[in-house]
C-alpha cells in the first residue's frame, strides 16, 4: 500500500526523481561512447543506480517525470570538453539536498535518510571506479600553469613600467613566453624519464600545453590594447591571472575533492606577490637606467 505524503513532500519527492532520471539518462550516454571498457561498465551501473533511486522515489509519488533534456545535453558537452570525472562530481553538487529539504523530507518519511546514505556510498564507491588520464596529469599541468603564472606575471609586471608600451611588452612576453614553456616542457621530460616515468612524454607535453594557454592570456591585453593604454592592460592581466587561478583551482577542487580558498588563496598570494615585486623592481630599474621609451 502507497504511503499517503503531503503536497509539498510530493513536489520535493519529484524534483528529486526528475533528478534521478536526468542523471541515468546522462549517465548511460556517456557509458555509451567510452572506450576504456572499466569506465564503461562503472557509467553503465551508476546509470542503473540512478534508475533504481528514480523507482525509489516513484513509489513514494506513484508519479513519472519526465527527465530534463536541457541538462542532458549541456552536461554531455561539458563531459567532453571538462572531462568526465569533473562533470558528473559537478552535476551531483546539483542533486544534493539542503538541510531544510533534508529535514521536511525526514519528517514524513523518517527512513529516507539511509536511503539517501545508502545511495550516497553507493554511488561514492562507483566513481572512485573512474579511470580518467586527464586527472593522471594534474600535477604536470600544475607544474605548467603555476611556473607560468609565477615567471611571466612577474616578468611581464616589470616590463609593463620599464618599458611603458604595449607592444614591446608583448614582444617581450612572447619570445619570453615560448622560450619558457620548451625549456619547461623538456626540463619536465627529463625530470620524468629520470623518475622512471614511462608517460614522460604525454607529461611533458600536459606541461608545455598548459604553460603556452597561460602565456596567451596573459599576453592578449598587451596585443589588444593601444599602446599607451599599457595601465589598463596591467590590470586586466591581473585580474585574467585570478580568474585563470580560480577557474583551475576549482575544477581541481570539484574533480579531486581537494579544499578550494586555501589552494586559490595560496597561487593568488604568490603569483601576485611576485607581480608586485617585479613592478617595484622595474619603477627602479627605470629610474636608475633612466631608460626612456617613446
Amino acid at each position: 500500500m502507497q504511503k499517503t505524503i503531503s503536497p509539498e513532500l510530493t513536489e520535493k519527492l519529484l524534483k528529486m526523481q526528475r533528478d534521478e532520471l536526468t542523471g541515468s539518462l546522462l549517465y548511460g550516454k556517456i557509458a555509451a561512447r567510452q572506450k576504456n571498457e572499466n569506465n564503461k561498465r562503472v557509467f553503465a551501473e551508476i546509470s542503473r543506480a540512478e534508475q533504481g533511486h528514480y523507482e525509489t522515489w516513484r513509489a513514494y509519488t506513484g508519479r513519472d517525470v519526465a527527465p530534463d533534456r536541457m541538462k542532458i545535453a549541456l552536461f554531455s558537452v561539458l563531459s567532453r570538453v571538462l572531462g568526465i570525472t569533473f562533470t558528473i562530481k559537478f552535476f551531483e553538487k546539483g542533486e544534493d539536498l539542503g538541510l531544510k529539504d533534508l529535514r521536511t523530507i525526514e519528517q514524513e518519511l523518517p527512513e529516507a535518510r539511509q536511503v539517501m546514505a545508502d545511495e550516497e556510498a553507493h554511488e561514492t564507491k562507483l566513481m572512485s571506479m573512474i579511470d580518467e588520464e586527464r586527472l593522471h596529469y594534474v600535477g604536470s599541468v600544475v607544474l605548467g600553469l603555476n611556473d607560468a603564472l609565477v615567471e611571466l606575471t612577474g616578468t611581464i609586471a616589470g616590463l609593463t613600467f620599464a618599458l611603458a608600451n604595449n607592444r614591446l611588452v608583448a614582444l617581450s612576453g612572447i619570445i619570453t613566453g615560448v622560450a619558457a614553456t620548451l625549456s619547461m616542457a623538456a626540463s619536465n621530460y627529463l625530470a620524468q624519464r629520470a623518475d622512471g616515468n614511462s608517460n614522460a612524454i604525454k607529461s611533458s607535453v600536459y606541461t608545455g600545453i598548459a604553460y603556452l594557454l597561460t602565456v596567451i592570456a596573459i599576453v592578449l591585453p598587451y596585443l589588444l590594447l593601444p599602446n599607451q593604454m599599457y595601465l589598463l592592460a596591467f590590470i586586466i592581466m591581473i585580474a585574467v591571472v585570478v580568474l585563470i587561478i580560480l577557474s583551475f583551482n576549482y575544477y581541481v577542487s570539484v574533480a579531486q575533492g581537494l579544499p578550494f580558498w586555501k589552494r586559490f588563496g595560496e597561487m593568488v598570494v604568490i603569483s601576485l606577490g611576485v607581480a608586485a615585486l617585479s613592478f617595484a623592481i622595474g619603477l627602479a630599474a627605470k629610474a636608475i637606467l633612466g631608460v626612456n621609451v617613446g
